[in-house]
């Protein structure tokens, strides 16, 4: 799958490269930083997939969503920005974006979405090869695989959305944060956050340790691997 990346913040736009290219798969071939750029690469490179933002000095993102929809069909697009509000989504979904995702970009999300797409990809170009029409089961296989899973897997009390948010605090950190200081970064309590926190030290993605300091208990600390 080749992708090209449309960020006007050069270094966000090499942190998503990155990203890309850790996923089996997919390569980056190319990055825009401003409505110009990525119309030109559109036209010569042709890409698979555009990960594109909305805010750049001289366009909104969603007028070059509507752009790619129009000019270049064979061409999908995955919003990555720090918009956050419903119209703002409510408007990237009418466009037909595969997917939104809100910075800071979280790897493991961004890897779902991108075996998402690829599995929707090779469906579409299987039947494309049957060259017949298609029912509903191979249908509602293109529709799930385009569409949002559900993670069904994770326990109750552990949703996705604050999982996300404390994942990307604490893969930042590398010294080692309480969970009151995680719960204080992302607004939730401490026993909150711990009951995530512990969550992610059973699956092996983050490292617990005690902190000894000079008076009182140890505290217990958490960091990305």
């Amino acid at each position: 799958m080749n992708v090209l990346i449309i960020e006007d913040d050069l270094r966000i736009a090499e942190i998503n490269r990155r990203f890309v290219e850790k996923v089996p798969g997919y390569q980056v071939i190319g990055i825009a930083a401003d409505g110009l750029q990525a119309k030109e690469q559109l036209e010569v490179l042709q890409p698979d997939l555009v990960l594109l933002d909305i805010f750049f000095p001289d366009m909104n993102g969603l007028e070059l969503l509507r752009y790619i929809k129009e000019h270049h069909r064979t061409t999908d697009v995955i919003m990555i920005t720090a918009s956050k509000e419903v119209e703002t989504v409510q408007d990237a979904l009418r466009s037909g974006v595969f997917d939104f995702i809100v910075k800071p970009l979280v790897f493991e999300r961004f890897q779902k979405t991108l075996v998402r797409f690829q599995d929707y990809r090779q469906k579409v170009d299987r039947l494309k090869k049957e060259r017949g029409p298609i029912g509903q089961e191979e249908i509602d296989g293109l529709i799930h695989s385009a569409g949002e899973k559900k993670e069904s897997y994770l326990p109750k009390g552990i949703d996705t959305l604050t999982l996300e948010k404390i994942t990307a605090v604490i893969s930042q950190e590398h010294v080692g944060l309480t969970a009151e200081a995680v719960g204080r970064q992302i607004g939730v309590s401490r026993s909150t956050a711990r009951r995530y926190l512990e969550f992610l030290v059973s699956k092996e993605e983050v490292i617990a340790d005690l902190s000894y300091g000079d008076v009182g208990r140890p505290e217990r600390v958490y960091r990305g691997r």
